[in-house]
């Protein structure tokens, strides 16, 4: 399935360069594209320490989708979990780290977050080598829809606790290369009675029947739907994340 060319309205247009008063570290952002209507996504955007974009050095970027009780028109609201949380309370990373908030009453839009994901590259010193995908819940969803989509985008997904259309995943197309040398780790409590486990499950096992090699699933016994607290708390997720790369295939359209 193919879909039209999104036309951008004032890329990565900045509400004020200075820090949103109440997410310490993290400047608020906004991005505009239009497609049958309008639409927005603000954004919090953390630049690591070292961070030029004039001196030639270019860093890896993680973006960071949401749940569904974080959507809204309160920006600070994406802060509530996931990397933002740990960045607001001083954390620092190695990469630019970048998470939109989704409108109310709405679900992530595959076609939003490609040209988001292009104009970031546009207008950041980007390693597109190692660009990531990852999020919670709604934003677990989110992850598998457009890593499964658009696998030459990213060096790595890691969806929790969320799930996907497995046909994705088994109509391959022009993608099953791409599919199979993905690294995806996903994350499910074993007791979540919101997002079934079946349904990280589900993508995990189609991808390994696919030949992939490089997708597994991480299972937390006795967890209910909180299963990212653990993830994003532990330094080995990203020490993992940070360790994958993948091949100049993809140039940023111009």
């Amino acid at each position: 399935m193919r879909f039209p060319t999104l036309c951008l309205l004032g890329l990565m247009t900045a509400l004020g360069c200075v820090r949103a008063a109440d997410v310490p570290h993290q400047t608020r952002q906004v991005f505009q594209f239009q497609k049958s209507v309008q639409q927005t996504y603000e954004y919090l955007q953390y630049l690591p320490t070292g961070y030029d974009a004039a001196n030639g050095r270019k860093w890896p970027l993680v973006i960071f989708l949401h749940g569904a009780g974080e959507r809204g028109n309160e920006l600070s609201k994406v802060a509530v979990h996931g990397p933002p949380k740990l960045v607001a309370a001083g954390k620092q990373f190695p990469f630019i780290l970048v998470s939109p908030q989704c409108p109310s009453g709405q679900v992530w839009n595959e076609d939003a977050l490609i040209a988001f994901v292009d104009s970031l590259i546009r207008q950041h010193a980007v390693d597109t080598n190692r660009v990531y995908l990852t999020g919670l819940s709604m934003g677990g969803y989110g992850t598998w829809a457009v890593g499964m989509r658009h696998p030459d985008r990213f060096a790595a997904l890691a969806p929790i606790c969320g799930g996907g259309r497995s046909i994705d995943a088994i109509v391959r197309d022009n993608r099953a290369a791409d599919l199979k040398a993905m690294p995806v780790w996903a994350f499910h409590g074993d007791q979540d009675n919101v997002v079934p486990l079946s349904e990280s499950k589900t993508m995990v096992d189609t991808l390994v029947r696919g030949g992939s090699t490089r997708a597994k699933l991480t299972v937390y016994p006795g967890v209910g739907h909180d299963s990212w607290t653990a993830t994003y708390n532990n330094p080995e997720f990203f020490n993992w994340l940070l360790a994958q790369t993948r091949e100049g295939r993809f140039q940023p359209k111009p």
